[in-house]
């Protein structure tokens, strides 16, 4: 199957010229995603002790990741889904410096100082926000740009480019996804985290831009929504001015204490649709009750469960879903070295408005450093996740 993709990505990569560039991309997840088994700082993981270049070829990039400590098992997933990428572009004109950054600042900011030494043309990585500002600012001296991991969108900058999956795009497919069926009156609740703020903002936004009702919002400490769905009773469950949509933007774990609070009250998702985002896309989440009927943005799984399979295959063990990423960074990477030359990392080449198609679907970057992304829709039915909308293969007019 690697061969396989190798060529479709060869393909893909003979289209760049007019049509934007192809390729072969937490979800709006918290920042620091959390590892399936942590490695304690100053210990290495497997992948640290490996070998710290994938490839031979003249053009040099670095993976910058935690390997060790904070992240290592995130990061070790990046550091395989890159060197995956790698073999399914037949080994081109690449080499990958991969260095740890032990999960810290400090870290990321040495392992960019000794990458650029080497002869780094640009950084893929970090994982962390943190990291991302300091290798950054190491990268933004040396004239050299970023293609980053972190979901902090607060971090993206001029020559600082995210490729994670930022909640904002999520939030914006939604609320058009729910006006577009009928949906005119929203409610939300939403937990009182760093995420929590910054999808709030986009959710306002979202909502006036399309002249949507706004009827309540709700905000409750992480875990602890019970209070909070008391306040908001009277939208979501009879009485007063209705909301026909629920948007609860919140983990599986908090989900899974959102639920009963919201079936306490009487909460009727047949009446008031639940609207969500990818971190919806949990069996724990499908499995309730409340949240039968419920619709939420993500990218199409179909890419990433390919992926996965091949992952599994090549290493053993399954990909956590920020893996994806790595295996686009490489691929975006090896594209622009074989059609643009000298320009191959140029601001321009990398904010093209057509953008790119990878694993995850469209993206592009805005000469901010975001990302904007197409997404599919799915519906919770008879505890599954049934796609009612597919993710559009081109992205409209620039909304970033």
């Amino acid at each position: 199957m690697a061969r396989r993709g190798g060529r479709w990505a060869v393909r893909a990569g003979a289209a760049l010229l007019g049509l934007g560039l192809t390729l072969a991309g937490c979800i709006g997840v918290p920042d620091a995603p959390r590892p399936a088994a942590q490695v304690p700082a100053g210990e290495a993981s497997p992948a640290a002790t490996a070998s710290n270049v994938i490839g031979t070829g003249s053009v040099k990039v670095a993976l910058i990741v935690p390997l060790s400590g904070q992240g290592a098992a995130v990061g070790t997933a990046l550091r395989n889904a890159a060197e995956l990428a790698y073999e399914d572009f037949q080994k081109p004109n690449l080499q990958i410096l991969v260095k740890d950054d032990r999960g810290t600042p400090d870290g990321a900011r040495e392992a960019a100082q000794a990458a650029f030494a080497e002869g780094t043309e640009m950084v893929l990585g970090p994982l962390f926000a943190g990291s991302v500002q300091a290798a950054g600012s190491t990268a933004r001296a040396a004239g050299k740009p970023v293609i980053a991991f972190s979901t902090d969108a607060a971090v993206a900058a001029r020559g600082v480019y995210l490729i994670s999956f930022l909640p904002q795009s999520e939030v914006d497919r939604i609320v058009d996804e729910a006006i577009a069926g009928g949906r005119r009156s929203f409610a939300a609740l939403i937990p009182e985290t760093t995420y929590g703020n910054a999808v709030e903002a986009q959710f306002r936004e979202a909502v006036a831009r399309r002249n949507a009702r706004l009827v309540g919002i709700e905000r409750y400490p992480a875990g602890n929504p019970g209070a909070a769905v008391e306040r908001l009773r009277r939208v979501i469950a009879g009485g007063g001015a209705q909301a026909d949509a629920l948007f609860v933007p919140d983990t599986a774990e908090g989900l899974l204490t959102v639920a009963p609070a919201l079936t306490k009250v009487g909460f009727s998702p047949a009446r008031v649709r639940p609207l969500g985002l990818a971190l919806w896309n949990d069996p724990r989440v499908t499995a309730q009750p409340a949240f039968q009927g419920a619709r939420f943005a993500a990218p199409d799984m179909a890419g990433f469960s390919n992926f996965a399979q091949r992952y599994q295959a090549r290493f053993g063990a399954a990909p956590p879903r920020t893996a994806s990423l790595g295996y686009d960074a490489v691929s975006l990477t090896v594209a622009l070295v074989r059609q643009y030359g000298s320009q191959r990392f140029a601001d321009a080449t990398l904010t093209n408005p057509a953008g790119f198609s990878g694993l995850d679907g469209t993206f592009r970057f805005s000469s901010e450093g975001v990302s904007e992304r197409t997404l599919a829709v799915y519906e919770i039915r008879d505890n599954a996740a049934i796609l009612v909308s597919p993710a559009p293969k081109v992205l409209g007019p620039s909304g970033i």
